[in-house]
């Protein structure tokens, strides 16, 4: 499943909840290199980004291809991961 569809079906699926999720991905400046977002503080999911926005960065434009996996905050398994690239079961 691609990133989008996935970070889509968090976002749209009835049976989801985006508080129970967290992204894990490259960026530059922070300890190294990787930050985990609570998936609730996305503003908006588009083509090949996302972004999301917090009181110290502003608006901040996070390109697909950084996104290393997306975490089950409420089972702790992780739900994506860049290399196996699994779908939520």
């Amino acid at each position: 499943m691609i990133i989008r569809d996935f970070l889509n079906r968090i976002f749209w699926d009835p049976r989801e909840n985006r508080a129970d999720y967290e992204v894990i991905f490259i960026h530059r400046g922070v300890y190294m290199d990787r930050k985990n977002l609570p998936c609730a503080a996305i503003k908006e999911v588009k083509s090949s980004w996302f972004t999301y926005e917090t009181p110290e960065e502003g608006e901040v434009v996070i390109p697909f291809h950084r996104i290393i996996e997306i975490r089950n905050l409420k089972t702790g398994e992780t739900a994506w991961n860049r290399q196996k690239k699994n779908p939520m079961s």
